[in-house]
């Protein structure tokens, strides 16, 4: 599927207008030529896979452009299981879709509200009486190994509603464009996890004076399928990796973690780019380096050390790794496009975060950044929890209004009202939210 492409039609029109290119666009699947059956990539039979939820032992003989029975029984449009049916699917290889902002109204985020951002493909087949986490590398005392089970049992458990933000929502405002899925402002949810101190897993182990970083490992297959082959393998500094509210989790808002975000174990690292945050995990190395996995190197999530001009050549080893997220705000009532009678007062409210920090104030204009309304702002039920924000507003006179979020961090530093800092892969893009109102 071209990536930025959405998803929003039943998988009968899908498949009515074109099965063959139907196939391609939800799986990337593409048949024998000769028999028009079968797979000719993996990464398309475990997506679809995925799907079904379980493996097709005769993938071989399945004609192309045919609708798997369990969904070709359903009219309602295609949706990834476990979640809500009006996300937004910018990619379906691998998995990527967002939440609309009027979604994202919930205090705590709902499980199926929560945005999916995949490098690969989930495992499947997961026996988690026999899932283990191993913690090693070349600077950890000894290596180690756990089961769920011994986790859950022999660490204390925490719970705390902690953000986390994919690195390039916001990617589809940039000029010139970026590659990429083109996140709008939905790639950000704010659950409670339940899990232990990612910093006493790794004490357990021992960390030598040497350790600067971590990395991690998980269970999902790379998009070619070739073995061993690893999708994406992150990190962060060991610092970051012992603060407290960093945690491996198994748990959202005290259920399972939805297969799509990671079941049966993941990491949450809040206040990053949510690609630090390994889901499926089953490995943790501790680096005397800053680890080099998949995704470590290169323009992956990383953006220019020094300001540079839109769509600049910027050498590779210009550019600077993301570390803490920018401040942000959404609106995420009323939802854009809201029409009311001159002379009624307009109730707003949303979130705002801010990284490593907390939001100190919120704002919204009406009159496209001339003036501003100070808003009222609740303080995060612990760090790392988005804050709640709200007000009332009225409007002078009947025409079309845009409100503007803003919202400014313990530093004094606020969001912009452009688009700032262009870089090749689009990332950190914290301009204000928008949404249209129309006074009648």
């Amino acid at each position: 599927m071209e990536q930025g492409k959405r998803i929003k039609k039943g998988i009968h029109e899908l498949y009515a207008t074109d099965p063959l290119e139907a196939d391609k666009m939800l799986w990337g699947r593409e048949v024998n030529p000769f028999t028009r059956r079968g797979f000719l990539k993996k990464s398309a039979l475990f997506a679809m896979s995925a799907v079904l939820g379980a493996h097709i032992p005769f993938w071989r003989n399945m004609p192309g452009g045919l609708i798997p029975v369990v969904l070709a029984d359903s009219t309602e449009p295609f949706q990834l299981p476990g979640k809500h049916p009006d996300l937004v699917i910018l990619n379906d290889r691998p998995v990527n879709a967002e939440t609309p902002a009027h979604l994202l109204d919930d205090p705590i985020t709902p499980a199926d509200k929560l945005f999916v951002r995949n490098n690969g493909i989930p495992p499947q087949d997961i026996d988690i009486n026999h899932w283990t986490l191993t913690i090693t590398g070349e600077s950890a005392k000894k290596t180690v190994s756990y089961t769920l089970e011994e986790l859950k049992t022999k660490f204390k458990n925490y719970t705390y509603q902690l953000t986390l933000e994919c690195g390039g929502n916001g990617r589809s405002e940039f000029h010139p464009p970026a590659p990429g899925n083109q996140w709008t402002v939905g790639a950000v949810g704010s659950p409670e996890w339940t899990g232990v101190r990612l910093g006493e897993v790794l004490k357990s182990a021992g960390i030598e004076e040497d350790a600067i970083y971590i990395g991690y490992y998980g269970k999902d297959t790379h998009l070619s399928g070739t073995p061993h082959k690893v999708p994406i393998s992150r990190g962060v500094p060991i610092s970051k990796a012992l603060e407290p509210h960093s945690l491996i989790a198994w748990a959202i808002n005290g259920e399972d973690l939805p297969l799509l975000n990671g079941y049966p174990l993941r990491l949450v690292c809040p206040g990053w780019p949510a690609s630090t945050s390994g889901k499926w995990l089953e490995k943790i190395v501790i680096r005397n380096q800053i680890h080099d996995g998949t995704k470590m190197g290169g323009y992956s999530y990383r953006v220019p050390c020094h300001p540079v001009a839109p769509g600049a050549k910027v050498p590779e080893e210009e550019m600077c790794i993301i570390e803490s997220m920018p401040v942000k705000s959404i609106i995420t009532s009323p939802r854009s496009g809201a029409m009311l009678k001159l002379g009624q007062y307009l109730k707003l409210r949303g979130h705002a975060w801010a990284g490593d920090l907390s939001v100190s104030a919120m704002e919204v204009s009406i009159d496209f950044g001339a003036t501003w309304q100070h808003c009222s702002l609740r303080a995060p039920k612990n760090p790392y929890a988005w804050q709640h924000w709200e007000t009332t507003i009225n409007f002078p006179e009947r025409g079309y209004y845009e409100v503007w979020a803003r919202a400014t961090d313990d530093n004094g530093k606020m969001q912009p009202m452009l688009v700032p800092g262009w870089n090749p892969k689009g990332y950190l893009n914290n301009a204000c939210h928008r949404i249209a109102v129309k006074i009648l």
